[in-house]
């Protein structure tokens, strides 16, 4: 078909309008629905140049009116609902506060000083433990002593933190 089918198509549409938007709407369960999909397929046939071959122009038509719903909801998918946005800002928010901030500054320096009062070989070797993720075998062979000697020290490093935490909380 040409600009000839084209033309056909406008009018068919005009004259077809009321029972296009009753079967729409039916099919859609919205007349509002229905009206959108009949605009957006009324400016979709109005800014067309030309059109292949329609072989069934009514079947033609409420196909593109179809297409032209499903279009929207495809669009309308995409876009947040009201209820969608007023969730967003009804997220917590994650940033501590000036009290955690200061709970968090407090603690560590209660974790400096426990680590001070450690030996300095015991002090280098939990925090080349825990601190920069060293195996047992690589801090023996940093530091020039056995494996067994590193163990005993890390066990001490513990042992000697905990109870001073305990110490602290009680």
């Amino acid at each position: 078909m040409t600009d000839a089918a084209l033309s056909t198509l406008r009018r068919l549409f005009i004259d077809r309008y009321d029972d296009l938007k009753a079967r729409l709407t039916k099919r859609l369960g919205s007349a509002d629905l229905a009206g959108d999909a009949l605009h957006d397929t009324w400016v979709r046939l109005s800014r067309a140049d030309s059109v292949g071959v329609v072989q069934s122009p009514d079947s033609y038509l409420f196909r593109a009116v179809l297409n032209a719903a499903e279009d929207q909801r495809r669009a309308d998918k995409r876009h947040l609902t009201a209820i969608e946005i007023d969730s967003l800002f009804d997220l917590a928010d994650e940033t501590p506060g000036p009290e955690q901030a200061l709970q968090a500054r407090s603690d560590l320096q209660t974790f400096e000083s426990v680590l001070a009062e450690l030996p300095p070989r015991r002090r280098a070797i939990l925090l080349a433990r825990r601190l920069d993720g060293l195996s047992r075998e690589e801090i023996a062979a940093r530091l020039g002593v056995s494996i067994r000697l590193v163990t005993k020290e890390l066990r001490l490093a513990h042992e000697h933190c905990v109870a001073r935490f305990r110490n602290l909380q009680d």
